[in-house]
């Protein structure tokens, strides 16, 4: 199998014994992967879901926190252990984990990240027991053009730690503390990282920065607020620079 340096030894035992199941993993399946990995003691309900992962309010002896939990086996797929989504969606788990990780050593706004095991890993949970910190795109401001300038200079901190969030929304960023926190790093861009031109690297963060940045600027202009394209991407290149991507 591919990959197999990221596969913890039961999913290899899973593997090769076909006790691999090819159904989508019920509430309590999830629940109780989560407590076997160790990653809680306790799992509630289910905060968000996305396209490829679910993320869950749990607790960790007296302290909440946020798992998030990759879907393994939704595939169109159905031949065979070397079929499932096993592969992809763990290293999408470890490639997200390790951003989360790079990101909060840099000093970036994003939650503290916890442990990875497999398709799953534990980070910072922002908000009350009852009531999580919204999303952006359903958050209603008190200061917008604080937050505004606050969301420029998150960015700003991503790039400084050495990251580009590729796919800033409005969905993907948190209202806690009347902060900006940002979440779902899974596509995010190491613009330190080797394994291509500099000049590669740049322009790929750039296209992102730019479509983020519109995605952003649409929901500020509900509050009669611009966010400046080239205000952000100066800011992002001056910390890129640091890099010797430019």
């Amino acid at each position: 199998m591919p990959n197999d340096g990221y596969l913890d030894a039961s999913v290899h035992w899973k593997v090769r014994s076909g006790r691999i199941s090819f159904a989508e993993p019920t509430h309590a399946d999830v629940a109780q992967a989560i407590l076997d990995a160790g990653l809680a003691t306790e799992v509630g309900r289910r905060l968000g879901s996305g396209k490829e992962a679910d993320v869950y309010l749990c607790r960790d002896g007296g302290q909440l926190i946020a798992v998030k939990v990759y879907r393994q086996y939704r595939t169109a797929h159905r031949g065979g252990p070397r079929s499932v989504k096993l592969e992809p969606m763990g290293q999408r788990a470890s490639r997200e984990f390790e951003l989360l990780c790079y990101g909060w050593q840099g000093g970036a706004h994003v939650p503290k990240p916890g442990r990875r095991i497999e398709n799953m890993f534990s980070m910072q949970y922002l908000g009350a027991l009852d009531e999580p910190a919204p999303m952006l795109q359903h958050a209603v401001l008190s200061d917008p053009p604080g937050f505004l300038e606050r969301t420029v200079a998150g960015i700003e901190g991503l790039a400084e730690s050495g990251l580009v969030h590729t796919d800033l929304s409005p969905f993907n960023i948190l209202v806690h503390d009347d902060e900006p926190w940002f979440i779902d790093l899974a596509a995010g861009l190491r613009v330190d990282r080797l394994g291509s031109p500099a000049w590669v690297r740049l322009q790929e963060a750039m296209r992102s920065l730019e479509h983020g940045v519109r995605a952003l600027n649409r929901y500020f202009q509900r509050y009669g607020l611009e966010m400046t394209l080239e205000d952000v991407t100066a800011r992002v290149r001056r910390q890129i620079e640091r890099f010797r991507v430019t």
